[in-house]
């Protein structure tokens, strides 16, 4: 059986079918997942034509994680059209250009606190609009990028997914007597708009290509849609808090 069957699943972060989120969709179809998407602002129209390319086109509600309005909007949206949810997705980032690349002394406050609440307390956002739908327990995963050491020109990003891997911990504090589990999966560098934004990525590819004991294709994210659908799945009961790491190895050798 499909280890994701009869699973209702709300996936953020689709744009184009080279997203991380796309990936993880698509297969959790495969796997037998009810899925609904969600977009912001421009974004909207964008992942409501690429919602098009998944074998089941699936509803695409509106979220903006800055607008508290939407929370109970989003909800509504996942009660009408999921009739309720085990499973979310986490694949939300943003950073204003001052808080990447070569100066981490040019970010202002202003820039950086968008960059923690879009990056890092929009997890405690999804858990805010779609926990009261969990009504039987669940898994939130949310997509990360290693950030034991400082990276080049990642900067304040990489601060923002510090929060992020912190936010995930208190909730798996939080909401582990709910029976609902949130980890994260930090996987290596994979071509996406997302990382079109980090000044010198290809560092990040040279790298990775070089030193990864697996290997590294920065253009299949296969393994990564594999393991947040493990996570979204009932095939890790016990485990909450985690970091997962999906890089070929790359975080655990040194120079």
């Amino acid at each position: 059986m499909a280890i994701l069957e009869g699973k209702r699943l709300v996936v953020t972060g689709v744009l184009t079918d080279a997203s991380l989120a796309f990936g993880v969709a698509k297969l959790a179809q495969e796997q037998g997942a009810t899925v609904m998407l969600t977009g912001a602002g421009r974004g909207l129209s964008i992942t409501q034509r690429t919602a098009k390319k998944l074998s089941t086109v699936p509803h695409v509600a509106e979220l903006d994680v800055t607008n508290p309005d939407h929370v109970a909007t989003v909800r509504e949206a996942a009660r009408e059209h999921l009739g309720g949810v085990d499973g979310v997705l986490h694949s939300i980032g943003f950073a204003p250009a001052a808080c990447l690349g070569d100066d981490l002394m040019a970010a202002t406050w202003e820039d950086v606190s968008v960059a923690v609440q879009v990056s890092a307390y929009s997890l405690k956002t999804l858990a805010d609009a779609f926990v009261p739908l969990m009504t039987d327990g669940g898994s939130i995963v949310g997509l990360d990028f290693d950030n034991t050491v400082a990276w080049p020109a990642y900067n304040w990003m990489g601060v923002a997914k510090s929060a992020l891997e912190s936010t995930s911990r208190y909730l798996a504090r939080e909401l582990g007597p709910r029976n609902i589990r949130c980890n994260l999966v930090a996987a290596g560098p994979i071509r996406t708009m997302a990382a079109k934004s980090i000044p010198s990525f290809a560092q990040f590819e040279d790298l990775w290509s070089a030193r990864a004991p697996l290997g590294w294709d920065i253009h299949d994210s296969s393994a990564v849609a594999r393991a947040c659908c493990a996570l979204l799945s009932d095939w890790f009961p016990a485990t909450t808090g985690e970091i997962v790491h999906v890089d070929g190895g790359y975080h655990a050798v040194g120079a």
